[in-house]
């Protein structure tokens, strides 16, 4: 099979999981991942699995992606982990993908407010335009209060699993490796040398706090 540039991307910083190859600039295939005790034990089997089915191989991968955050602490390191190590041993580059802006990649205006919960009553949010570049920068604070600070224009909010009372709002779905995918795709030069790859926990101390393990 012959893709350029082969992405695998995944997911693993939440309840819901998912695992993605991405080829020639499109979505070939994503797969949920459904795990009550993590995703550490699961993930390369359904990764060997995903590649096998498609004919590809370990080596023929370009580079990998993960979404690095804000999301669970252990989660978060899992993702990053995995693809760290398999880079390391097959001498590419990792592309590491904000949840934030995976879920604004599911927007459809000039305008995409990107929200998480981040539990004990705040949020994690951001607002990206439509080529996903941030216009305000990622944050984690009470709704109210960000919700305060949003720029007026064509905005819509998207979120995964969190009623924002506002409209227009998208509601992403579960899996967010195929948009973790397909935005290392579009994103070239975010690739760099595993070790310079780092968590996206926006503020550490705040997720030490709030995502209890």
């Amino acid at each position: 099979m012959n893709l350029a540039p082969v992405i695998l991307a995944l997911d693993t910083t939440g309840e819901n999981g998912s695992i993605a190859l991405v080829g020639d600039g499109r979505l070939i295939e994503e797969v949920a991942l459904e795990s009550t005790d993590g995703f550490a034990h699961v993930l390369f089997v359904e990764m060997e699995r995903l590649l096998a089915r498609h004919g590809v191989a370990l080596g023929d991968i370009d580079v990998f992606a993960s979404a690095s955050g804000p999301g669970s602490f252990t989660g978060v390191r899992v993702g990053l982990a995995a693809v760290k190590g398999l880079a390391e041993a097959t001498g590419r580059k990792v592309i590491a993908v904000s949840n934030l802006q995976a879920l604004a990649w599911f927007g459809t205006r000039s305008l995409r407010a990107a929200v998480i919960d981040a539990r004990r009553g705040e949020i994690y949010g951001a607002v990206y335009d439509a080529a996903l570049e941030l216009v305000c920068g990622e944050v984690v604070m009470k709704l109210a209060a960000w919700l305060a600070t949003l720029p007026g224009g064509d905005l819509e909010f998207i979120s995964r699993g969190y009623a924002v009372n506002r409209t227009p709002r998208i509601e992403a779905p579960r899996a967010l490796a195929g948009a973790v995918g397909m935005i290392a795709a579009a994103k070239p030069e975010l690739a760099k040398d595993p070790a310079e790859i780092d968590a996206n926990y926006v503020r550490r101390s705040d997720a030490e706090l709030l995502w209890r393990e």
